[in-house]
């Protein structure tokens, strides 16, 4: 077995692998660049080494900067993680020609699979279902329309190289495939150096389902599957394990297949083989990864494996010891990967420092947090924005549902938008909870981008009952610092009114032996609960029910965090209340006549200039932020009376970049 690994990447996916080394004995080194120097990567490994400046160009992609940080440290091995040079052919075979072991398949493998044409040229050899399409190189626009009109619209406009949903566009006519090539060509060529791109019908109604799989090089098993369709953008934002759509003779048959792919190429290492799946549950083979996904732990924690280890044990020559009999799966998983990110200003990426960062306890085995940040840590422009990813496990799908939103409303982050509100709006969704689940979920379900009208229906007794409980310690608080007794006796009632949102509540209050009893409404309620000032989540048994609300103080109110929603609390007295509803509303400011910067970013591209009329869809700018290309439109009819930037700014969020007649 290796004595010392080095973990070539960043973020959750290194501390990850860092753990599980740590637990085999294993002495790890990590790697970083300069936005990356205080990281939770390198004060979790025992050895660190600097590999560049913060963009990944010159650092995380530098192979020969990674392999001499394993020469001077000694690492016997590399675990790639994911992204990256994980699926990088040239990084294999630099550290092999160096002597040291690639944690990963060999290079044949990877150039094999990596390549999304070359992959379903071998998969149609080896037997696996494939989607039609074409294979070849496309050259330019007008030849990637001529391509897709042939095979007919709708297609997908995918980068050879790609992964993550980057290099990755669905066009459903010329226009949109002509936009979509340019677009593609160009994240791919910065993501991947690699502007290949290729065209194959797009399946509708379809799921995005995979198969882990695992592999010495002679023994090959299926570790289940995953269900990712929750997808935007095209790229995941739930995963689960089992799906709840195959039944066992699908599932059986897409194991093979996986199997199959994977022994065509000796595939030696963990790997996963994806399917689209139609509504027949006819399914066609996608792509295989030639690495670790960032939804494994949802496997892991049904099947009790850590692939990690795996990982590490076959790279060092160790025989797997399971057969296919051997892998039992038990429960349900689910994944929801937490980001940086404003799900209210169309997921546009959140950079900031994390004032406030705790994740929710683990239940008991039922919650599994993977991150790689930390309180005080940054949110760098130069990486993807995850900032965690959130797991919960339970015996029955419904179970599972039930601990992840718990354990969403118990997820407190401050100092940079989360899209937790957005997640917790899917789990309480009808057709999420049934499974019937499809890759155009989000964009059914949400045609019109996220509002908080889409948030999931709140009982404000609860809000209500946790503010009043809340304000009473307060209260009593304040009675103790200014001498006076504080009231809170048996018997002892408080009556104040609670205005949450723009309606008011009014709410008397009693203190328990182990809690509240609050009347809302004129309808009670017995909160218990051992909360005290100060603690950022008030965790109660409210009317029985566990629940977990997040608070912060807001001026004269409280901000509570709960379901998702986010709401101003205000305990006043009654007479207060009164004059309270007779203060005039502020109104906002006329923004309308600016297009600001959606987001930090770069601004790559200005298609108008001063005095130009324009008309509504029209591109006005391209802003780059995260890798990710955002092009920016004309919401009407209008003229350009100034340019506030150029082409080449380092813009911040909602700064302005054009002003309008």
């Amino acid at each position: 077995m290796f004595k010392k690994i080095l973990i070539a990447n960043r973020g959750e996916i290194a501390c990850r692998v860092i753990k599980t080394a740590r637990r085999m004995g294993i002495q790890t080194v990590a790697v970083h660049s300069d936005a990356d120097a205080d990281a939770l990567h390198t004060q979790l490994a025992d050895e660190r080494v600097h590999i560049g400046p913060s963009p990944s160009a010159e650092s995380y992609l530098v192979i020969d900067r990674i392999v001499q940080a394993c020469k001077d440290t000694g690492a016997e091995a590399v675990h790639p993680g994911y992204g990256f040079l994980s699926e990088n052919k040239a990084f294999q075979q630099a550290l092999t020609e160096a002597g040291i072991a690639f944690i990963g398949p060999d290079a044949h493998a990877i150039e094999a699979m990596g390549d999304k044409i070359t992959s379903k040229k071998l998969a149609q050899e080896a037997g696996v279902s494939t989607v039609p399409g074409f294979m070849g190189i496309i050259q330019d626009p007008d030849e990637a329309v001529r391509i897709a009109e042939e095979i007919g619209f709708p297609v997908m406009i995918k980068a050879s190289a790609g992964g993550g949903g980057k290099g990755m566009r669905i066009a459903h006519d010329a226009a949109s495939a002509r936009e979509g090539f340019v677009s593609a060509a160009n994240e791919a060529r910065s993501s991947f150096g690699d502007d290949r791109v290729f065209i194959e019908k797009f399946v509708q109604q379809p799921r995005h389902i995979e198969i882990q799989v695992l592999s010495d090089g002679t023994n090959t098993l299926y570790i289940g599957e995953r269900e990712c369709s929750i997808q935007r953008r095209h790229q995941k934002v739930i995963e689960e394990a089992p799906s709840p759509f195959l039944t066992e003779a699908v599932r059986a048959e897409m194991g093979a297949q996986a199997v199959a792919l994977a022994q065509s190429v000796g595939y030696k290492s963990a790997g996963t083989v994806e399917f689209i799946v139609d509504a027949d549950r006819n399914f066609y083979f996608l792509e295989m990864n030639t690495r670790l996904q960032v939804e494994h732990p949802v496997t892991e924690m049904t099947t009790g494996l850590d692939l990690v280890e795996w990982m590490i044990r076959i790279a060092a020559g160790e025989p797997l010891t399971l057969t296919q009999d051997d892998v039992r799966f038990k429960g349900w998983a689910i994944e929801c990967r937490i980001y940086a990110e404003d799900p209210f200003r169309n997921f546009l990426p959140s950079i900031g420092r994390l004032t406030r960062f705790a994740p929710p306890s683990d239940g008991g085995g039922l919650i599994r947090v993977d991150t790689g940040v930390m309180e005080g840590g940054e949110i760098s422009m130069f990486y993807d924005p995850m900032i965690a990813k959130l797991i919960a496990y339970g015996g029955t799908r419904d179970l599972a549902i039930r601990h992840m939103r718990r354990a969403l409303d118990a997820f407190y982050i401050r100092g940079v938008a989360s899209n937790i509100p957005f997640l917790a709006s899917v789990m309480g969704k009808d057709r999420f909870v049934k499974g019937a689940l499809t890759t155009n979920f989000l964009a059914e379900e949400y045609p019109d981008g996220f509002h908080l009208a889409d948030l999931p229906p709140e009982d404000p007794t609860i809000l209500v009952a946790v503010a009043a409980c809340v304000h009473r310690r307060r209260v009593e608080r304040d009675a103790l610092i200014s001498g006076q007794m504080p009231g809170h006796e048996k018997g002892v009632r408080d009556e104040w009114v609670v205005r949450l949102g723009d309606t008011n509540h009014p709410v008397t209050v009693s203190v328990l032996d182990d809690g509240f009893r609050v009347i809302v409404d004129e309808e009670p309620v017995v909160v218990r609960t051992d909360w005290r000032l100060g603690q950022p989540l008030f965790k109660a048994e409210i009317n029985g029910h566990p629940e977990s609300v997040q608070i912060d103080k807001a001026g004269v109110g409280y901000r509570l965090f709960h379901a998702g929603s986010t709401d101003r609390a205000v305990v006043m007295t009654a007479e207060a209340a009164h004059y309270a509803a007779l203060m005039p509303k502020k109104q906002p400011p006329d923004l309308s006549k600016y297009l600001l910067s959606p987001m930090p970013g770069l601004l790559v591209s200005v298609a108008v200039e001063e005095g130009q009329e324009i008309k509504s869809g029209e591109t006005l700018a391209v802003v780059e932020a995260m890798k990710m290309e955002n092009i920016l439109r004309a919401e009407r009819d209008g003229t350009v009376a100034k340019v506030h930037a150029a082409p080449g700014d380092s813009l911040s969020v909602d700064q302005i970049i054009l002003e309008f007649s």
